[in-house]
């Protein structure tokens, strides 16, 4: 398609990764469409530069599946997980689903090292008011109480392709 690049190869020999190869006098380069308009180029390096990062979603609201949950003394309940959509920040109220458990964030982590806000692509954890680790788990999804808080749904269709 118009926006892949082609690039012939030999990671052996490292014909066109880095530099363009004089093996293969055949090969006149690669044009690709972009977003930004038409990029042109001869190696793999330069294709691979090419790409565009995708825009995260930070528009959308807040949606963070939960990893797990773990209890941390002197700390309390600290859910972790990555932040798919929305953003994460400390003073935020969380609902999550399905178990409608509602509670503050008091502080947000990635790392061992605090954050002023999660984004998406984010592994955060982050630690929660007044809540034990029996009422949220893995599985429940935390979202901003007052921007679309996320819901259980007692049933849904599913279209399931099995490759064989």
């Amino acid at each position: 398609p118009k926006t892949v690049a082609f690039v012939p190869i030999s990671g052996f020999h490292g014909d066109n990764m880095l530099a363009p190869s004089s093996n293969c006098p055949w090969y006149k380069g690669w044009e690709k469409e972009t977003k930004g308009g038409k990029a042109t180029g001869k190696t793999l390096l330069e294709a691979i530069d090419s790409i565009e990062p995708p825009k995260r979603p930070v528009d959308k609201p807040l949606r963070l599946p939960l990893q797990d949950v773990y209890k941390i003394g002197g700390i309390g309940t600290v859910p972790v997980g990555r932040i798919e959509t929305g953003v994460l920040k400390p003073g935020m109220v969380v609902t999550f689903a399905p178990s409608n458990v509602t509670t503050e964030v008091k502080s947000v982590e990635m790392h061992h090292e605090q954050l002023t806000e999660g984004v998406p692509g984010d592994n955060v954890g982050f630690n929660v008011k007044n809540v034990s680790v029996k009422e949220i788990r893995r599985g429940n999804v935390a979202g901003d109480s007052k921007n679309d808080p996320p819901l259980g749904a007692a049933s849904f269709d599913a279209q399931v392709i099995v490759l064989l």
